[in-house]
């Protein structure tokens, strides 16, 4: 087992970290209750495996990222700080250690996540799918956000999970296109937009949410593209953060982009008719995920009109 090694030049000069992206970390009551609920129940998270930079924030707002299918990854993306190699043995009582643990934390709206799982023959779908039903049945007021894998290869799997209903599905193209085969090996654009297309098919009342790291050397022009290929296939929220380097043995930072520019993507992707859009340096797939989508929802009852109202 190993931590995702980089296809890029592991000794490029590290460029010092602007003010903006300092990050106060404390500790509060709430921070450490989170993780001893998490660790009780034996559930791992996206927050400590990837090195969120927003974990004491998230955790003590009690909301985490929960990774299910083990902390270990049959890839090895340049970006990712994940470990990769040998898979853990997939715990049947997971979803039900999930479910308890969302119920103890009180979470209006969860986030869950895995690993990929290139050795299973659905690709970890099944157990999505477990996770979602478990939820449901233990805790039927608690909005479930989904982030999967691509499931590349394995039939079915995208419409199994589908059909499970989550609130929101997201998959995460992570770049641009012409970085794939530095930054995201293993992976297709193609085929991401396309999960997003197909889930969007599947089930019109779910909403699709996908996401992009910038500052690994792409071009503004090139980050509009996505938005439109994305808004081509339905996709309804976006997320736009600052890649920061895990470690240095991961793809170095090609530049760290001014809030200003961060801003200016948020605008765009509104223009393009993204219902939601959180754009900023700190930015990550479920950063502030529970707030966001309560907003939408309260929104949306207050424009609804009533039945019989005239």
């Amino acid at each position: 087992m190993s931590r995702s090694p980089s296809t890029a030049d592991s000794g490029a000069q590290a460029l010092p970290k602007p003010p903006w992206l300092r990050v106060h970390v404390r500790e509060t009551p709430e921070m450490l209750s989170t993780r001893a609920i998490l660790r009780r129940r034996k559930l791992g998270t996206v927050c400590e495996e990837a090195a969120c930079p927003n974990l004491h924030e998230c955790w003590s707002q009690r909301h985490a990222t929960v990774m299910v299918l083990g902390t270990v990854c049959t890839r090895a993306c340049a970006f990712c700080n994940v470990a990769t190699g040998l898979p853990d043995r997939v715990d049947p009582h997971e979803p039900a250690q999930l479910a308890e643990a969302i119920a103890e934390l009180g979470l209006r709206h969860v986030v869950i996540t895995s690993v990929d799982r290139d050795d299973l023959a659905d690709g970890g779908a099944s157990h999505f799918v477990s996770c979602i039903e478990a939820i449901r049945a233990r805790c039927a007021d608690t909005t479930i956000e989904i982030l999967t894998p691509d499931f590349r290869h394995k039939d079915g799997a995208i419409e199994r999970v589908a059909a499970a209903r989550p609130d929101v599905y997201n998959h995460n193209v992570e770049t641009v296109p012409r970085l794939y085969r530095r930054i995201r090996p293993g992976a297709s654009f193609d085929h991401s937009v396309d999960l997003l297309r197909r889930v969007k098919r599947c089930e019109p009342s779910t909403f699709t949410k996908s996401g992009l790291m910038v500052g690994l050397g792409e071009e503004p022009d090139e980050v509009f593209a996505v938005m439109d290929a994305l808004r081509a296939a339905d996709v309804d929220f976006l997320t736009i953060g600052q890649y920061l380097r895990p470690t240095p043995r991961h793809a170095p930072v090609a530049r760290y982009v001014d809030p200003a520019e961060f801003a200016s993507y948020r605008d765009a992707a509104l223009a393009r008719g993204f219902l939601l859009v959180s754009s900023s340096p700190l930015t990550r797939s479920s950063y502030h995920a529970d707030a966001d989508f309560q907003q939408l929802r309260a929104a949306r009852a207050a424009t609804t009109p009533t039945p019989g109202a005239i």
